[in-house]
């Protein structure tokens, strides 16, 4: 066969015709392009096949049946759930002529969620869920009780067959695949009237990258919601992994494992989005917790699945049930958290578009109305000054919801736009119109909180338009002990926030002064979290902290003003060093919270220890750095292996003045040589109360936290 070469774009390609074309069967394109159901092939794509799971049971207790979800992660690297539903079905379905285990698992597009009347509402929509996770997983076992019986099903990367391994189940077990016809085998009896399905599974190491795995901090968080969402369910999550570490590691004091440390927590709420909203909300309140409930209707024209297997576009009317929690704080964050059918969206959608535009347009009505006492003016409220210190969980239930993909984080239904405005109205309109002592106090404060935000949002505009930042060389208002650098190019400027004038000076002879600043601070600065915002811009280092990086403070802060790229705290290696980085974090957190979301404070890491090497004859010697006790012991090893010798004592730096310049620059700030660890914030909600508890003005919890804590430090590990 002849082929013709075509040059295109300075590419040299072979001729395309229909025979290049391939068509990928069953859960082949699964494998293939495993992204495009479950996001990614890394560790968030190992736990979207995990809530497809778990989904699957919510959906089951969310339609009345079970109360209880167990999750277990098996030392293994397996995970394990188990619900106490109906259990899926293990009849014959009629058009395949497969049992209702073996199409659940093996056939895309196939479930009881299309409209059969199984569930009014569910998470799981596409019916792909279960069969993607089989398909990536090397091997998946499934038990379901049901009719008195234990039937069980395993399949290989998709593929149903038997394992014959007996005793402890493996992955890699001899298997062998079913020829002709399937078998769903009954391996026990279930007691009197109970039902649910049991699915166990190994993520298929030929698909995940080798650092992929569940992370406990995210499933326990997942738990969290899903029973707060599903008043009376109980979900227990359960982690063996942490068992098998603790038999694997010696106890400190008897020099034994302790096999019985078992990670179990249980969750169990029965005050729904309600209390969830008080768990997220932080600060003090200005109104209660204000639940909104009501539903609407609409008709939308969707393909129904016919008797004789042809589907037939029909117009069908749907019912969707709003229900909203909400209340304001005196801070001014906002935290919402919305979901479809228990579903998360994160990324929002119709209905987080429908409370923001009418939450927006009836708080408007009552700010005009009110508009005398109020003293407002001609400024208009804007979306912001409505949402500061919101706290606010919506939920929809929807048939069928329209999501934007597999991964379900947008929901793209129009429809539930308009309805979610429309209870919000009435329910809204009748609190304020409301003559109870109550109603009317807690509307009049929020008025005043939404107003004083709108005029503190104006004040601040007039004021930068006003006093716009001089050229940095030119500005006198910088204070006097600022090292600045010559560079104005921001995205490559470096401000060291550095402890102390001694580490200062030698500092200043370490630095390239093209493009890094110096900013000494004396001591410890002001704790944030007790202190008011008064006190904050009253203290001296705060304020040049501030007035330094130029880009303002709490709800005002422009990061695009910013006059540095990046900011590294710079403090010793030391007890009061660690509490000075906590300190100037904690003024990062609470007032330029920006820089850390966008991954612009980092923590120096200077070292604890130089080792001179002493090399034999007229060769130099070599020094070498380390950064902890555990590298310092394990160099010393290495070098007892080599025969080499080193200087006694060894130095070990209490503080940045001990370096000379040329120590310092090598180790601490020279890009080609330092090492800086990037402060994130991967979830706001756990930093901020982690932050209020070790440096809030409550003492009791920290005394507490310091107690429960003092095991896992070693005494040895204190510097004295």
């Amino acid at each position: 066969m002849r082929r013709r070469l075509s040059i295109r774009w300075g590419i040299v390609t072979a001729e395309y015709s229909a025979h290049h074309l391939q068509v990928l069967e069953g859960l082949e394109a699964v494998r293939k392009r495993p992204g495009m159901y479950i996001g990614s092939n890394g560790s968030p794509g190992l736990m979207h096949c995990l809530w497809e799971i778990i989904d699957n049971s919510v959906d089951e207790a969310v339609a009345g049946n079970g109360s209880k979800i167990d999750i277990i992660l098996h030392p293994d690297g397996s995970v394990e759930v188990h619900d106490r539903g109906r259990g899926i079905p293990v009849d014959v379905e009629p058009r395949t002529g497969l049992t209702g285990v073996e199409v659940v698992f093996t056939k895309l597009h196939a479930g009881g969620k299309f409209g059969g009347g199984s569930y009014a509402a569910s998470g799981g929509l596409h019916g792909v869920g279960a069969s993607v996770v089989n398909a990536l997983s090397e091997r998946l076992d499934v038990e379901v009780d049901r009719g008195g019986k234990v039937y069980a099903m395993s399949f290989r990367r998709g593929e149903p067959g038997i394992f014959t391994d007996s005793g402890e189940k493996r992955p890699d077990a001899a298997f062998t695949p079913f020829q002709d016809n399937s078998e769903l085998r009954v391996v026990g009896k279930a007691p009197r009237g109970v039902t649910g399905t049991r699915i166990r599974y190994w993520a298929d190491r030929q698909i995940f990258t080798k650092d992929a795995a569940f992370q406990l901090a995210e499933l326990e968080t997942r738990a969290r919601q899903t029973a707060f969402l599903v008043p009376g369910l109980e979900l227990v999550v359960r982690d063996d992994r942490a068992a098998t570490a603790a038999a694997d590691a010696p106890d400190a004091a008897t020099g034994s494992g302790s096999p019985d440390a078992v990670n179990e927590t249980s969750y169990h709420y029965e005050g729904g989005i309600a209390e969830f909203v008080e768990y997220l909300a932080t600060d003090a309140p200005v109104t209660d917790t204000w639940r909104v409930q009501g539903e609407g209707t609409f008709k939308e024209t969707v393909p129904v699945l016919q008797a004789d297997g042809h589907m037939v576009a029909t117009e069908v009317e749907r019912v969707c049930a709003v229900d909203i929690a909400l209340r304001w704080g005196t801070g001014y964050d906002t935290i919402t958290r919305s979901f479809v059918n228990i579903i998360a969206t994160p990324k929002g959608g119709t209905h987080q578009q429908g409370f923001e535009q009418e939450l927006l347009k009836v708080l408007r009505g009552q700010v005009e109305q009110n508009a005398r006492r109020l003293k407002v003016g001609s400024d208009k409220l804007e979306k912001d000054d409505v949402l500061a210190g919101l706290t606010a969980v919506l939920t929809v239930n929807v048939p069928e919801p329209q999501f934007e993909g597999q991964t379900k984080e947008v929901l793209g239904t129009p429809a539930v736009r308009q309805i979610v405005a429309q209870v919000l109205r009435k329910d809204l309109a009748a609190r304020f119109a409301s003559t109870k002592r109550d109603d009317k106090s807690q509307a009049g404060q929020l008025l005043d909180k939404i107003v004083a935000e709108m005029k503190a949002r104006v004040s601040a505009r007039a004021h930068k338009e006003t006093q716009r930042r001089k050229n940095a060389l030119e500005s006198s208002s910088l204070p006097a002990k600022l090292v600045d650098c010559r560079s104005t190019d921001v995205a490559q400027t470096e401000l060291f926030i550095v402890e102390g004038d001694s580490a200062l000076g030698t500092a200043k002879h370490a630095r390239t002064s093209e493009y890094q600043a110096l900013l000494p601070i004396r001591g410890k600065i002001l704790n944030v979290q007790k202190a008011s915002i008064s006190d904050m811009l009253s203290n001296a280092e705060c304020a040049s902290i501030i007035q330094v990086i130029g880009a303002g403070s709490g709800r005002s802060f422009d990061i695009s003003s910013a006059r540095y790229g990046k900011i590294i705290l710079m403090s010793d290696a030391d007890v009061d060093g660690a509490h000075i980085r906590t300190l100037l974090l904690t003024l990062f957190f609470r007032y330029m919270r920006p820089l850390i979301e966008d991954g612009r404070v980092f923590a120096a890491v200077p070292p604890l220890h130089r080792v001179i090497v002493m090399n034999p004859g007229s060769k130099p010697n070599e020094t070498i750095y380390t950064y902890s006790e555990q590298e310092l012991h394990s160099l010393l090893a290495k070098l007892r292996k080599q025969n080499k010798r080193w200087h006694e004592p060894i130095q070990r730096y209490k503080g940045l003045g001990e370096m000379d310049a040329e120590q310092l620059a090598s180790t601490t700030m020279d890009r080609s040589g330092r090492l800086l660890r990037r402060v994130r914030m991967e979830d706001a909600e756990a930093a901020g109360r982690v932050f209020e508890l070790l440096m809030g003005n409550e003492v009791a919890p920290r005394r507490e936290f310091i107690i429960d804590s003092s095991d896992r430090l070693a005494r040895e590990a204190i510097d004295a």
